[in-house]
């Protein structure tokens, strides 16, 4: 049988045991994100001097102009690429804390489910209405957590879909752009 004190200490490691989770997961996202930054740092320095020296070898005005138009469509794609990886960095960094945080819920939600049982099995005589209200809230706020759970979610879907229709039009006005040109 766990006395109170033994509880709260395998409350806190377990409480522990989920920040460190956390905190592995931040910094593998964090990583992740160097990595990006690294390698879009080398090719855009690359791809710089390379353009550099196309401009330096070229004939007229014209052809400098040229050079430099044909950059736009390119550079567009480019950077929404980039903050697709990104964004999917966070997403999926996100991701794993939601999902430990839907763990802990749960977790919370039964052991808290479990002290009402409790309460009902040992309430006085007389108070079964009072239980029964209590019970009843207690399904009211678990009903509305998974609804607020549920609403997130699909605000999430939501924005992922309008991120892909915003790339997908600045992506059509670089290109319009760079044909204009």
């Amino acid at each position: 049988m766990y006395n109170i004190a033994d509880q709260i200490t395998a409350a806190n490691k377990t409480n522990l045991d989920t920040t460190m989770a956390l905190a592995t997961k931040t910094l593998a996202g964090f990583e992740k994100l160097v990595e990006l930054n690294m390698a879009a740092a080398k090719a855009l320095t690359t791809e710089a001097i390379e353009h550099a020296k196309s401009l330096l070898s070229a004939k007229d005005l014209q052809q400098a102009v040229a050079l430099q138009t044909s950059l736009i469509a390119p550079m567009a794609e480019k950077s929404v690429s980039y903050g697709r990886h990104a964004y999917g960095i966070a997403v999926e960094t996100g991701a794993q804390y939601t999902k430990a945080a839907e763990v802990k819920a749960a977790e919370a939600q039964k052991a808290f489910s479990q002290v009402i049982e409790n309460v009902a099995k040992n309430a006085p005589a007389g108070s079964e209405s009072a239980v029964a209200v209590l019970k009843s809230a207690v399904a009211s706020s678990q009903n509305a957590i998974e609804s607020a759970q549920s609403s997130a979610k699909q605000a999430l879907l939501m924005a992922e879909s309008n991120m892909a229709v915003v790339t997908e039009q600045a992506l059509n006005a670089a290109a319009t752009v760079s044909k204009k040109v």
